[in-house]
């Protein structure tokens, strides 16, 4: 199998690291977190590079690019762990032109793709722990519009979007919903994360939606796809920096009179954080290259992938914590905003024990039919 990039991935590759080094330094990224965790600003830059519209067609104003390109574009971004939420641009942009009607499309697509408007799955619900198949809110039909009712927790800068994907039930059955945010009826409560970025939690009363599909179930599950290998190639973008912070800091602390990093026990510490950063990488690949499979192969290795990158983000954060010693923990230091970026990112779009319950009941599936 060839793994080679093309010319026009690696020049992707290129543009999102040179705007990460140049455009979005340590400091802008903590004056954004001082701010509230998002930046419009900042996000209507990545539109310019044209990410916002990578999943969307050439005819709808966008790249009309896939998976991989994503995935180049995330790993570059998880280098300066940025904090704007362009993975919901690659999910709303692909489920809207792959599930929703030709006029809804023709209406959002092209604002998304120029950076126009941010659309942000909102999806968890408290009583989920993750899995897609609960969702307590209603959606009610009144003539040709649809009436929203119920909460939504944790959506990715839910208070500063200008719309959400909402999966809502209609008559039993999971349907997928668009609500712009300043509709009637919809309220947002907005507040920091662990990392720095942005959320809200979200109120619907007889708010008034679109409906993107009424196969709302295959719907989300596409859209949660979508986040899993996004958050798997924005992690292999933060652990290579982690870890690149972790080689330069012990090359310059000295300990004995010597560096840190000349002391056996540490070094080898240091290879096993590459290899668990290796071991992601090959897993990142594996989930891009198989969101275009059938839903059934793809939901697998995508609880896969995410269980590989579980376990490698928490033993590279911690890894490099340990490595540093106290300073490692401190704000004013880069390592410890990496590691903060890591421990989210291992529980976002379900945490690695969730997944490993998902591969565990595949196995038995797959044991039973050949039983």
């Amino acid at each position: 199998m060839d793994f080679d990039f093309s010319d026009d991935q690696e020049q992707l590759r290129d543009a999102c690291t040179k705007w990460v080094e140049k455009g979005y330094s340590f400091e802008r990224r903590r004056s954004i977190v001082a701010a509230g965790g998002f930046d419009r600003t900042a996000y209507g830059e990545l539109a310019e590079l044209g990410l916002t519209g990578l999943y969307i067609p050439e005819a709808l104003g966008g790249m009309g690019m896939g998976p991989v390109e994503a995935m180049v574009t995330l790993e570059g971004l998880g280098q300066g762990i940025v904090l704007e939420p362009l993975t919901q641009a690659l999910i709303s942009g692909a489920v809207l032109a792959g599930y929703a009607p030709e006029g809804v499309q023709a209406d959002w697509c092209p604002r998304i793709a120029s950076g126009e408007a941010l659309v942000a799955l909102a999806h968890q619900e408290r009583s989920a722990r993750y899995r897609l198949d609960v969702c307590t809110t209603q959606a009610q039909a009144s003539g040709d519009a649809w009436n929203l009712t119920g909460h939504k927790h944790l959506v990715p800068a839910g208070d500063q979007v200008d719309g959400y994907l909402v999966p809502a039930q209609v008559g039993g059955k999971m349907a997928l919903f668009l609500v712009a945010r300043k509709t009637p009826g919809v309220s947002a409560r907005g507040y920091v994360t662990q990392d720095g970025s942005r959320a809200a939690d979200v109120s619907f009363d007889q708010a008034g939606a679109i409906l993107v599909t009424l196969e709302g179930a295959a719907a989300l599950e596409h859209a949660v796809d979508i986040g899993i290998a996004a958050t798997c190639a924005e992690a292999v973008g933060v652990m290579d920096k982690t870890l690149a912070i972790t080689v330069e800091y012990m090359n310059t602390r000295k300990q004995f009179g010597v560096a840190i990093a000349s002391f056996q026990a540490l070094r080898h510490r240091v290879a096993d954080m590459k290899m668990q950063l290796e071991l992601a990488r090959s897993m990142s690949y594996y989930a891009s290259l198989k969101l275009n499979a059938p839903a059934p192969e793809r939901r697998a290795a995508m609880s896969r992938a995410k269980v590989q990158l579980g376990q490698s983000m928490r033993f590279v954060g911690q890894q490099s914590v340990q490595l540093h010693g106290g300073i490692g923990v401190t704000d004013e230091y880069i390592a410890s905003h990496y590691f903060k970026k890591l421990t989210q990112m291992e529980m976002s779009f379900g945490d690695t024990l969730h997944h490993l319950g998902e591969v565990s009941a595949r196995m038995q599936d797959t044991a039973g039919v050949f039983a």
